[in-house]
């Protein structure tokens, strides 16, 4: 009896490592479901490194190397460029396959490589990291910020015709950055408490960075109520169709038509399927709760790092350099949010993605750059407004994650139940 029991718990054990495997696996390095042409999805390593040696060995030997700066820059981007083959052969890539696992592959490699540059700019001095930013580019030497340009005056005098003149590029901005985040989220309360918050974060660290001030007209009615929530309406409504899609995928060897087949290519750049989310069930418990409150935390911060940035390392808003940044950052979270929402939801998932920890090591790290190299800054901070603003963030966080769990519980008693696979709230 005793032999049967030990062989019936290493079953169970076995099962369950392939559960936390699989689970795992999937979004970390999920398999491609269906390939149509073999030939992308093969490896062909040793092409690749035949290509890569070729192509150094000309532009080392062709290139002209009598100027130093070009020597050192030619030479960073010859690692990067290896690093990022390397990335292709080797590292994860992720929970998405769409349009190739080897794009996320590269973004994974790319957000390595900016973890690495931020913790080496981490020990230098402020002077050593402005030097390494004006050989990047010479220009940001006669760039400075203008502490003495006032912002939010004239409040009282609105109409029409000044409000629809803020309606600028960054307007844009802010409408295209909510529409993609609730593309990644999919969930409205958990998406206007972000918005909302973000308006208080920017009144209480208005004396540090003169450009959060805004008119209540500004802040109100063109952020929140125009700019972020049409952008949210319009990511939802993107969710919703992309949801009730039904999802068939023909290989592009079976289709006739030309046209068919640049459809069928052109729709490769969209995804496999779509899964509706559950952040927040009826009965979930406390590990849950917090860790979506810390995401709704977490993401002011990883908000306040791009302002804080560009300020205390004096470079314009539409600098190359903040661009790329921000533009590196959106595709890095989109399966940093997917592998953070399947750790929080699915029990089998005892382990947060690869490329969530590298983004969560890039947040902490941006954080201890601005601390470190804005000492004279962060000495003018109102202790009072840090700390009711942290409080605030808080209470506020978990007020509406503890508000959409009562939403749940009493006006969607029965939607969508049993849409996921095993719930952590619901282990033993």
């Amino acid at each position: 009896m005793r032999k049967v029991n030990e062989k019936a718990m290493k079953t169970v054990n076995s099962y369950a490592s392939n559960d936390y495997v699989d689970a795992f696996s999937y979004i970390n390095e999920r398999p491609v479901d269906d390939i149509s042409l073999e030939f992308f999805y093969k490896p062909h390593t040793i092409t690749l490194l035949a290509v890569s040696i070729a192509t150094v060995i000309y532009t080392a030997f062709v290139r002209d190397e009598s100027t130093i700066q070009d020597n050192i820059w030619s030479g960073t981007c010859c690692v990067v460029f290896f690093f990022l083959i390397i990335s292709v052969l080797t590292f994860p890539n992720g929970p998405f396959t769409r349009p190739h696992p080897a794009v996320w592959r590269i973004v994974f490699g790319a957000s390595v490589l900016y973890l690495l540059a931020l913790l080496f700019l981490l020990f230098q001095s402020h002077s050593t990291v402005n030097e390494i930013m004006y050989w990047i580019d010479p220009n940001l030497r006669n760039f400075h910020i203008d502490m003495d340009k006032e912002y939010a005056v004239n409040c009282s005098d609105i109409s029409v015709a000044k409000v629809w003149s803020h309606v600028d590029v960054f307007a844009w901005g802010h409408f295209l950055g909510w529409m993609f985040k609730a593309i990644l989220f999919r969930h409205t309360g958990l998406l206007w408490a972000i918005s909302i918050m973000w308006e208080i974060t920017e009144i209480a660290f208005a004396h540090l960075l003169p450009n959060f001030l805004e008119c209540w007209w500004d802040s109100i009615i063109l952020d929140v109520l125009i700019c972020n929530g049409f952008g949210i309406w319009c990511g939802l409504k993107i969710c919703k169709a992309l949801e009730m899609r039904e999802y068939k995928w023909v290989s592009i060897r079976d289709i006739s038509s030309t046209t068919g087949k640049i459809k069928r290519a052109i729709l490769q750049f969209t995804p496999v399927h779509w899964t509706p989310v559950r952040w927040l069930d009826p009965n979930c418990t406390y590990m849950r709760f917090f860790a979506l409150s810390q995401l709704v935390v977490f993401w002011q911060i990883s908000e306040l790092n791009t302002f804080f940035l560009k300020h205390i390392f004096e470079m314009p808003p539409s600098h190359p350099l903040v661009i790329a940044r921000l533009c590196l950052i959106g595709v890095i979270v989109a399966p940093s949010v997917r592998q953070y929402y399947t750790y929080v939801t699915d029990s089998r998932c005892k382990r947060v993605g690869t490329q969530c920890w590298v983004y969560g090591a890039i947040m902490v790290t941006e954080s201890m750059l601005c601390i470190k190299n804005g000492k004279e800054l962060f000495g003018q901070a109102q202790v009072c407004n840090v700390i009711v603003w942290l409080v605030i963030q808080i209470l506020v966080s978990i007020g509406c994650v503890y508000g959409v769990v009562l939403y749940h519980r009493y006006f969607e008693p029965t939607k969508d139940l049993g849409q996921e696979t095993p719930i952590k709230d619901k282990q033993n």
